[in-house]
């Protein structure tokens, strides 16, 4: 009984022994069927990773072209140095070299080099061609290269704040450089070799090359000969008059194609002040684009446009384009006293109409027209001529301007956006306004983009003109440029007539608040036109921060205009003998 309960027992305890076995046999088998299966990418990575060392190859970024397909920005070819301590051999002579070729100090290197616990070190960054090949003449072993491929841009600094600039890494940091980055980074390729864990390289090892992918070309509505022109009259003004700043914007009137924009100071794109960041932020900034101030007479071209619009569609409030307005001397409004520019010595500004109200830049009479047409009315036309909200323009950090609201608004306010004061613009929203009230009414959203293209040419995107209201209708718009035509012919804009070609414009001289007061002598002079041989073509904003001496926008911004209008003039002269 008891052998016959043995043999029973052993016999269960051999068939759980089996069962163990075979279901860990089982797991087992899972689990191999699992890494196989499931986990074979992921650990054929990791061994690769384990068993390779890798040396990125920076993939070429795309360029940036004007609309003539110049180059502005494009690269070069940049290398890489790196160091195996557990490779090299003779460190004292090879320190020795290397500090000599590459600038660094002799000691320093030969303490990175005898130090053969370490895997990797960078022995220089963006080193030229010629400076590699001589190190590579020396067939040293344990030294690596990559391939970088660094920004330059041709004209130094031209354009620098709207192409802007990349990092060392070769990212956008600021400008159409951060804004396109999708557009214009490529994808980085890869050089691998075989090593062990200490990061020795396996001898008779291959290498094996990843290529990278191009990064794609975007293509400007820039052009780099009108801004070249453009930037040329604003250094002339900043030796001649010494403001604290000045900048102008140039445009298509008739789709808001960007042609040229320009502030000064300004800084190499080749050398920017990387070491002062303050600096280099200051100078990069694209202030007509991302900064606001009051307009100042160049405002009223939007009280007169309303004005007419409104009297053409018969509103009762508003006046006759012919109306006779007896008396432009002051109007007190909340207890407010609103004066013009103009003492009114013998009546000079008596007995005007619109037309010469605009000639005169004579502040009573727009007030009077704003406070007849009321703050709804105002408002809607502030709205459709894009006042307020930000344009759309493709680049960062767009500022909206700065308007009271309509809830909040007092007559007196009212009174005062009429003629440029109580707002705060931007100068793209100024010009992009200005161009509408004189272009049949369209209202455009400005851009910087024409094209994104491969390298070979492949067309990628191609921009379309985008029309984003109506602000005033054609025969309003007619009315408007032959008054600003008159502006310039015979009134404050007189600076920017040009023989054998119709320029109309509006100036502009606005006191500068500081700490929310007026601040003594400080002015933003300024000058808004357009021009063409018989319909407008381009138009133009120039403004000047604080100059020394004249300041008024009709003597110191209307001639910088007439110049640039005269370079695009010239430019146009030259591709029609071409």
């Amino acid at each position: 009984m008891n052998k016959k309960f043995n043999i029973n027992l052993l016999r269960k305890r051999l068939l759980a022994i089996f069962f163990a076995v075979t279901f860990l046999f089982f797991l087992i088998g899972c689990r191999l069927t699992y890494l196989q299966l499931f986990s074979a990418y992921n650990l054929t990575e990791k061994a690769l990773d384990q068993w390779t060392r890798d040396l990125p190859i920076t993939a070429e970024r795309g360029r940036i072209l004007d609309r003539n397909g110049e180059v502005l920005a494009e690269n070069v070819t940049t290398y890489n140095l790196y160091v195996r301590p557990r490779m090299t051999e003779n460190e004292e002579e090879m320190s020795k070299t290397l500090s000599i070729i590459l600038g660094i100090e002799e000691a320093t290197l030969y303490s990175k080099l005898i130090k053969k616990g370490s895997s990797e070190f960078t022995l220089a960054l963006g080193v030229s061609e010629d400076v590699m090949k001589k190190v590579e003449s020396y067939d040293y072993d344990g030294i690596y290269y990559s391939v970088n491929n660094e920004r330059y841009y041709p004209y130094n600094e031209l354009a620098c704040q709207i192409l802007g600039y990349v990092s060392i890494d070769g990212e956008g940091q600021s400008g159409l450089e951060k804004y396109f980055n999708q557009y214009l980074r490529g994808v980085d390729g890869q050089m691998l070799s075989q090593g062990d864990l200490l990061g020795i390289e396996q001898e008779d090892s291959e290498r094996y090359y990843i290529d990278g992918q191009r990064g794609l070309d975007v293509q400007l509505t820039l052009d780099r000969q009108i801004q070249q022109v453009t930037e040329n009259a604003l250094k002339k003004l900043m030796l001649s008059s010494n403001p604290v700043s000045t900048s102008a914007i140039v445009m298509d009137i008739n789709n808001g194609d960007i042609v040229a924009l320009a502030n000064f100071p300004s800084f190499d794109l080749n050398n920017p002040p990387r070491d002062d960041l303050e600096e280099l932020m200051k100078l990069s900034r694209n202030t007509l684009i991302t900064d606001i101030y009051e307009p100042g007479s160049t405002f009223k071209v939007l009280t007169a446009a309303a004005n007419v619009e409104e009297y053409l569609q018969g509103n009762e409030n508003a006046f006759s384009p012919e109306a006779v307005f007896g008396d432009g001397r002051t109007r007190v409004v909340d207890g407010q006293t609103v004066k013009c520019w103009d003492k009114h010595i013998n009546g000079k500004h008596s007995n005007q109409d619109l037309s010469e109200a605009l000639m005169n830049s004579c502040n009573p009479i727009f007030v009077d027209i704003a406070l007849s047409l009321g703050k709804e009315t105002m408002y809607d036309y502030l709205e459709d001529f894009g006042y307020g909200k930000a344009t759309g323009v493709d680049y960062q950090g767009e500022s909206g301007g700065m308007l009271i609201s309509e809830n909040f608004l007092k007559s007196c306010d009212l009174a005062r956006i009429s003629f440029g004061q109580t707002i705060a613009v931007t100068g793209l929203q100024l010009v992009n306004a200005t161009a509408s009230a004189v272009n049949g009414g369209n209202l455009y959203t400005p851009t910087f983009l024409d094209s994104v293209t491969t390298y070979e040419g492949k067309n990628v995107y191609t921009k379309r003109t985008n029309q984003i209201g109506n602000s005033i209708s054609e025969e309003a718009s007619a009315i408007m440029r032959n008054y600003l035509y008159g502006v310039v012919e015979k009134g404050s804009g007189s600076h920017a007539k040009i023989d054998g070609y119709k320029v109309g414009g509006k100036t502009g001289t606005a006191q500068k608040y500081v700490d929310g007061h007026i601040a003594s002598g400080k002015y933003i002079s300024s000058f808004v036109g357009f021009f063409g041989k018989d319909e407008p073509e381009y138009i133009a904003l120039v403004l000047v921060n604080e100059p020394e001496g004249i300041y008024y926008g009709s003597t110191i911004a209307a001639p910088v205009a007439k110049e640039i209008f005269e370079g695009i003039i010239a430019i146009e002269e030259t591709k029609k003998e071409d």
